[in-house]
């Protein structure tokens, strides 16, 4: 439990970070507007916080009053306020876990030392332990984000600012040195308050590989060697422990940015080979710099120590002619070493920021031969008894050698099923194969592909003209093969396929492959890349299991897998069955297709990876990670696990390095943990049956409101900003996946991202109130005391319900209301809007009955303290979106109205610490 003394620090801090805001006001916008914000702020904490009529209406009429100039401000203001508080919430997360470490606490289940800590109270040697992790590998994947509302030059400010309050935690500041301190946060704020916080245009596919790579300076390079760092070291501190192990990866980095072409034209061949170029510009950049850092560490002379041989080669290879270290020979190795890099990196088409090289030397032929390198320096270091110096820098540069290559982040091709289909239809069709493939059944196809698998003629021909569409998809295969000749095996490993719902959906993807030689043709194919079907709706993911069962009939897909080393991937989407049944089908019916796919790949002898498509709110997916991964199905989690980051998500977990690395070590503990406990009790028969009960009357009522309710699309796109949403320049993929106003075309992000903004939250708890009454009309008093039971025994629902409650706790109606007011049809808003509110009102009736909590958020005391302390400087920003929302649709084209619309938005999203 948090106790107000803990939060002292925490407040000490808001306040600070408030003065500096309000002091920055005066500064650039005088002393009215300061008091003007100073009475927004009092009325708005005085209407939330007691409940004060007469000041929410104050409230009201000084908000309504406002000019569109000052609007724009006062949600600057606003927006400032809540960036601020998320700093000072991120660098009390840190303060409270270090002074924790320092007290002796018991350490959180979620670190490693949590995990090392259980592990050898359960009696785990040191060589199950070593066991265990060797099979793990866990990879978080980055993707582009539509609705992404933050710059990355706010965001280097707000760490600048994290870095100025942690300078002020220390407790021997001197008081200049403190004054000092608290300038330089002046200075940043004021900065901060004079950046623009919207970008003037639309963010392109070069912006967001940009963004992405920024995360690999903040976290990534610096992290992930030291967590298998972390993780050998305490391998080799167990009982009994023969030795350090050297560990393979168990944590790597994906990513989507510049391959995911799944409804965004503007992911290209082009864009592809881009993002690998700037990917491998980042990873030299280090590699030069911890290279040369690493030289000047190493002046040890061959007059005082012994070198090995191989060492002394290395040295003789070198291009370093200079006397002056004519004795040097670890000095002398590195640059020779620094020399192979820089030529490789011209030999790689890479642009190189640092010193130039003493001199010329042979580009390496791959990362591996660069580890050897460094590895013959280490073994020489060790042998005359300097393992110390080898346990600095040294060993940190051989794991992010090992563990990001040439390549940086493994890249992961995306397209639609419907594409591949087309593209494939035209090959054939051009090739003189078949022009009626599109009308072909599911047998028919799927015999003529197993034939082109055969048969190594390829169906392009040079002389053939095709779509752009063909065009463009036989461009990112070939420039695949490419990447994967010039940056290592590992650059692209994975080829997804959205809305996969068949075995030809998987078999297109292989002939594909096929064209660019990533697939070698022939009765028993061998494939460079995992195909990956990816079952997003309520439908495909019930017809998953039978999908997979029918693709390991074929002996060429047997063959592929085999050639893959016997494992098959699966993804998994949790963002678009939600939107297509509701949070608590989507939940249910990825849970049962989990369990029934593990039963498909063991009977087919498959090793199973699953990769999961979880998205930032829990609308689609998202929440906490660790608990997440603790709630999969028993045997689901088999060592490997893959899951997507997206959005603002990345931000919050991973632009604080210190914050990212406990993120990396949750993903970690929760996959060993689950990985160990997976041969546990299987769920109880019972429990399953409520729930599938449970799900079906969800279903129906989500679906009742969203897809079967006249007027439902009318009354979303008026009630919320979600065409507002789309004019932001906030993304490259348009918002919709075909240019149409229906639920089913728009994309998940934007739809969950809307509702959150009116404080609805509407995707992350509609169906489930309906669906508790029904089944407690049938079971009577035994059906809370059953489901009471869930929430206790078993993790799925607890963690479902978890979820939920966070939502329930972020939502409110009475802010809803207004948002009603903007659809034109009264009687539409208020019948729909009724519902929604019955629902909700049912949904958390049933919350507290289940739980029996007192209030939300009883086991988060941090979460629930945010809230308390940032809810009242949100209202007033709904309070002008809404006001600013009427007067633009109607028709009013001033540009500072569409512009306060769009600040508001970003400053909602800031607040409410999640966007879609």
């Amino acid at each position: 439990m948090v106790t107000p003394d803990k939060e002292a620090a925490l407040a000490a801090d808001i306040r600070l970070l408030g003065r500096i805001l309000g002091d920055t006001l005066r500064q650039f916008e005088g002393e009215a507007t300061f008091e003007l914000i100073e009475t927004i702020r009092r009325l708005a904490v005085a209407s939330r916080r007691l409940e004060d009529v007469t000041s929410r209406r104050s409230l009201a009429e000084t908000l309504d009053a406002l000019t569109d100039d000052s609007m724009v401000v006062v949600v600057r203001a606003f927006s400032y306020f809540s960036l601020l508080a998320n700093i000072a919430e991120d660098r009390h997360h840190i303060r409270r876990g270090r002074a924790m470490r320092l007290a002796g606490a018991a350490p959180l289940a979620s670190t490693i030392r949590g995990l090392f800590a259980d592990l050898e109270a359960k009696g785990t040697s040191a060589a199950e332990a070593a066991a265990t992790l060797a099979r793990v590998k866990v990879t978080p994947v980055l993707t582009a984000h539509p609705t992404e509302v933050q710059r990355r030059s706010t965001l280097d400010n707000q760490l600048a600012i994290a870095e100025g309050l942690a300078r002020l935690d220390h407790a021997d500041l001197l008081p200049e040195e403190r004054e000092a301190a608290e300038d330089d946060l002046r200075r940043r704020v004021a900065t901060l308050w004079r950046t623009r916080m919207l970008r003037p245009v639309k963010l392109g596919v070069r912006d967001e590989i940009e963004n992405a790579l920024a995360y690999f300076d903040y976290t990534f390079i610096d992290a992930v060697p030291r967590v298998h760092a972390d993780l050998e070291d305490r391998l080799a501190a167990m009982p009994g422990a023969a030795g350090r192990p050297v560990l393979p990866t168990v944590l790597a980095l994906g990513s989507w940015v510049g391959g995911d072409r799944d409804g965004n034209p503007f992911v290209t061949a082009e864009m592809l080979a881009h993002a690998f170029r700037r990917q491998g510009e980042i990873v030299f950049d280090h590699y030069f710099a911890e290279v040369h850092a690493l030289g000047a560490e190493l002046p040890i002379s061959k007059l005082l120590t012994r070198p090995s041989g191989a060492l002394l080669a290395l040295a003789d290879a070198s291009p370093d002619r200079s006397p002056h270290r004519a004795d040097e020979p670890y000095r002398r190795a590195l640059t020779g070493v620094f020399a192979r890099l820089a030529a490789t990196a011209l030999a790689m088409g890479l642009k190189r920021e640092h010193r130039a090289a003493v001199g010329q030397a042979a580009p390496y032929p791959d990362a591996f031969a660069f580890a050897a390198d460094l590895d013959a320096i280490d073994t020489s270091l060790r042998a005359d008894h300097c393992a110390m110096i080898a346990e600095g820098r040294l060993r940190q540069l051989r794991r992010a050698v090992a563990t990001f290559g040439f390549h940086l982040a493994t890249v992961d091709l995306r397209q639609n099923a419907d594409v591949h289909e087309s593209v494939v239809a035209e090959l054939l069709a051009g090739a003189g194969v078949a022009g009626d493939y599109l009308e072909r059944d599911e047998t028919g196809r799927v015999a003529l592909l197993r034939t082109e698998l055969a048969t190594p003629r390829l169906l392009r021909s040079p002389f053939a003209t095709y779509s752009e569409t063909t065009a463009g998809e036989l461009a990112i295969v070939h420039e695949a093969a490419r990447v994967l000749a010039a940056h290592g095996p590992d650059a692209l490993s994975q080829y997804v396929i959205s809305k996969a719902e068949s075995v030809s959906d998987l078999l297109e993807v292989a002939v594909m492959l096929k064209e660019a030689g990533l697939l070698t043709p022939g009765a028993a194919p061998v494939s460079r890349m995992q195909i990956v079907p990816l079952f997003e709706t309520i439908g495909d993911l019930q017809k998953a299991p039978a999908t997979m069962r029918a693709w390991f009939a074929l002996p060429e897909a047997k063959a592929i897998v085999d050639s893959l080393g016997g494992a098959q991937e699966v993804m998994l989407g949790y963002s678009d069955s939600n939107k297509d049944g509701g949070y608590v089908t989507s939940n249910w019916e990825l849970y049962k297709a989990e369990t029934q796919l593990v039963e498909v790949f063991r009977e087919a002898g498959v090793r199973l990876r699953f990769f999961h498509g979880r998205g930032g709110t829990v609308g689609r997916g998202g929440g906490p990670s660790y608990e997440a991964i603790l709630a999969q199905p028993p045997g689901s989690v088999q060592g490997e696990l893959r899951l997507t980051e997206q959005g603002e998500v990345i931000a919050s977990k991973y632009a604080n390095r210190e914050i990212g690395r406990r993120n990396l070590e949750a993903l970690l503990a929760a996959t060993v943990r689950a990985s160990v406990d997976e041969s546990g009790n299987a769920d109880r028969a019972v429990f399953l049956a409520a729930m599938e009960e449970i799900s079906e009357s969800a279903f129906r009522a989500y679906r009742s409101l969203v897809y079967e309710t006249e007027g439902f699309v009318e009354y979303f796109r008026g009630s919320t900003p979600v065409r507002e949403i789309a004019e932001l320049n906030i993304g490259s993929r348009p918002a919709s996946r075909k240019p149409s106003l229906r639920i089913e075309d728009l994309r998940a992000i934007p739809w969950v991202f809307s509702w959150a903004q009116c404080r609805v939250m509407l995707p992350g708890w509609y169906g489930l109130g309906t669906a508790v009454e029904q089944f407690l009309a049938k079971h009577d008093e035994g059906g809370y005391a059953l489901l009471g039971d869930m929430w206790r025994e078993w993790p799925f629902f607890r963690a479902m319900l978890s979820n939920l409650e966070m939502l329930l706790a972020k939502a409110d109606l009475a802010v809803a209301a207004r948002y009603k007011e903007l659809v034109p049809d009264e009687k539409l808003a208020d019948e729909i809007f009724g519902r929604i509110r019955r629902e909700l009102d049912l949904t958390v009736k049933a919350y507290f009955g289940i739980t029996k909590a007192r209030g939300f958020l009883e086991t988060n005391p941090a979460l629930a303290r945010s809230i308390r302390n940032r809810f009242p400087y949100l209202d007033p920003l709904n309070h002008v979106q809404v006001e600013l929302l009427k007067r633009y649709r109607a028709g009013d084209a001033e540009e500072r109205v569409k512009r306060g619309i769009h600040l508001t938005i970003n400053g909602l999203a800031a607040g409410l610490r999640n966007s879609g």
